[in-house]
């Protein structure tokens, strides 16, 4: 394909595991060396949905079976539930670049890049998955990061808000932990995997939080308000801490929001 927005939807529609891994490759290189065009189509309507495979299958989080490190099988749902996660943030990433057709170049290129890296930590997640004998979709797994892509379809400031500054921005909080008990159990093939996710997902987010700022400034916006109106609005301030602030001011939290968002964790 030439076109970049008929390639991103075609990443993005693509079923099959593999397929959608190298496409997403393909096309993020391609457009980095500037051999697409960039036409405009027709935004994505709110109702479209990204191509996943059929399994894992999908199950209220309550459902998702608990992840105890001290077995091999608890190790590979973990990881597998890691794996789920940035498969979704594969599609997250797509889905941006092709539905707010209207937002500047560096968005695009932004979020390509985004989706390239998200291909990246998927393939480290499920080597050291298929070291424990499993592989992606052996584990029921939850649409709640979807679901809320869905919510924040219409807008691409919302989408900015409570995806990466929310959702991913959780992430930055749980994963060192994450890491120690890997570690404990002597898993350090994961560790290493580990800690390239999060440095990645720091200038994930990062992008996130330069964009909702971006956002805010074209509509005359106080960001920090604006930030803690939606989250009221959308997520009832149910916001869950420790959070690990180093991170999250290496990816654009100010140490204001770090210290409201902490107020609402004990309230």
């Amino acid at each position: 394909m030439e076109d970049l927005y008929e390639w991103t939807a075609a990443a993005l529609h693509e079923t099959e595991v593999e397929s959608k891994l190298s496409e997403v490759e393909r096309l993020e290189t391609a457009y980095r060396r500037g051999e697409l065009k960039v036409r405009g189509h027709p935004e994505l309507p709110g109702t479209l949905e990204a191509g996943r495979p059929a399994a894992p299958r999908l199950v209220p989080p309550a459902k998702v079976p608990r992840r105890r490190l001290g077995s091999r099988e608890g190790r590979a749902a973990m990881l597998h539930a890691i794996a789920h996660i940035e498969f979704n943030a594969v599609n997250l990433a797509l889905d941006a670049v092709a539905r707010f057709q209207r937002m500047p170049e560096r968005f695009r290129a932004d979020w390509l890049r985004v989706a390239a890296e998200e291909v990246y930590h998927f393939r480290l997640v499920r080597r050291r998955l298929r070291a424990l004998g499993h592989d992606y979709g052996d584990f029921p797994a939850h649409d709640g990061l979807w679901q809320l892509a869905r919510k924040t379809a219409a807008d691409p400031l919302l989408r900015m808000a409570l995806v990466p500054r929310v959702m991913e921005a959780r992430g930055l909080d749980v994963t060192p932990g994450i890491r120690e008990r890997f570690r404990r159990v002597g898993d350090l093939e994961t560790v290493s995997v580990l800690d390239v996710i999060l440095r990645d997902e720091i200038g994930h987010v990062e992008a996130g939080s330069r964009w909702f700022r971006h956002l805010c400034r074209e509509r005359g916006l106080e960001p920090e308000k604006t930030y803690f109106d939606l989250l009221a609005r959308h997520l009832g301030n149910r916001i869950s801490c420790p959070l690990h602030r180093t991170a999250r001011e290496a990816a654009g939290f100010s140490p204001t929001e770090l210290d409201r968002l902490e107020r609402l964790c004990r309230e």
